[in-house]
């Protein structure tokens, strides 16, 4: 009678770029803590991508066109690629467009090339609704079969890095999957939502009290949970989702409720919109009032019956735990 011989399938190897950022290090850790797949993270950071502890780290790389990936590469199933030069309100570089090319172009198209030729058999690409473009009127959703239009460079950027990707998965075997989220919140969050935390828990009155728009969000594991869904999901080739909690708000509600997940009371003042903008507007801040008192929603039905799913996370829980992660790092 011969032995019987148990075979083990290896697990996937999944790649996640920007690994010690924001959505890439709790996209890494959800990926290790399923334990259906190897994960390898790569970062420019190599102090900060040395302190994950459960999953392989590759050397630092910096994302540029000239940058070879092949060690990083090496038995890899799938991309997920975080990594990118992110919108910032006040960009210092002389050519904004110019740079974020460099990165999430050039950049991007140097690893997908190489990720192809080394077999890696699919490439998510985290990508934005900027896309799309910057706002909403009344009544109206962004869909994933909306003809784009950004308008700053950053949207620029990402929109030529899909149709580069999409041009690449026809000449190869390597499959694209596109997600264009929204604002993304959660523990650990920065930037214009960090800022507002900080207002709330001080105290500080702020003249949001009637702003009547409606945004969508994206809590963190809502996000990375999608992500998750893409790495195999097979209706997901060659598609682009859009992703968001499926719950908006108006500014003057998402206040409210993040002052309740802080334990303290919002002090908003009625002022109406059209002083407000005004007052932004002669500080020098017309795109922070458009995020402030302008809408943008999203459509997430596509995502939703394709990948069959749903966001785990309401909005209100996502919010408690970004506010318990504030408070306890002290904010």
């Amino acid at each position: 009678m011969q032995p019987s011989i148990t075979v083990t399938a290896t697990r996937p190897r999944v790649l996640v770029t920007g690994g010690t950022g924001f959505v890439g290090s709790a996209l890494a850790a959800r990926l290790a803590r399923d334990g259906q797949y190897r994960v390898r993270i790569t970062s420019r950071h190599a102090a900060a991508a040395s302190a994950q502890g459960q999953v392989e780290v590759a050397h630092p790389y910096d994302l540029s066109g000239e940058t070879t990936w092949r060690e990083a590469l090496d038995d890899v199933d799938v991309v997920i690629h975080a990594a990118a030069r992110v919108h910032v309100m006040h960009d210092a570089a002389s050519s904004p467009l110019r740079e974020f090319r460099r990165v999430n172009v050039d950049g991007t198209m140097a690893l997908a090339r190489q990720a192809a030729t080394a077999g890696v058999r699919r490439f998510v690409f985290v990508s934005s609704i900027k896309v799309n473009g910057e706002a909403t009127r009344p009544g109206t959703r962004f869909s994933a079969d909306d003809v784009p239009a950004p308008v700053d460079a950053y949207g620029v950027s990402k929109l030529e890095a899909e149709l580069a990707l999409h041009e690449l998965s026809r000449q190869t075997a390597m499959e694209i999957v596109v997600v264009r989220p929204p604002l993304v919140y959660g523990p650990g969050v920065r930037a214009n939502f960090l800022s507002i935390l900080r207002w709330l828990r001080r105290g500080v009155p702020l003249p949001f009290g009637a702003i009547d728009n409606r945004r969508s969000l994206v809590a963190l594991d809502n996000l990375v949970d999608l992500l998750v869904r893409c790495v195999d999901h097979p209706a997901a080739a060659g598609e682009t989702f859009l992703v968001s909690d499926d719950h908006d708000l108006s500014t003057t509600e998402l206040l409210r409720r993040c002052a309740k997940a802080l334990g303290c009371r919002a002090h908003l003042i009625p002022v109406p919109v059209a002083l407000v903008d005004l007052a932004a507007r002669c500080l020098g801040r017309a795109e922070l009032s458009r995020r402030l008192c302008g809408s943008l929603q999203l459509d997430i039905s596509q995502t939703r019956r394709l990948l069959d799913w749903v966001p785990p996370v309401t909005t209100d829980d996502a919010l408690v735990r970004t506010a318990q992660h504030f408070l306890a790092s002290k904010g």
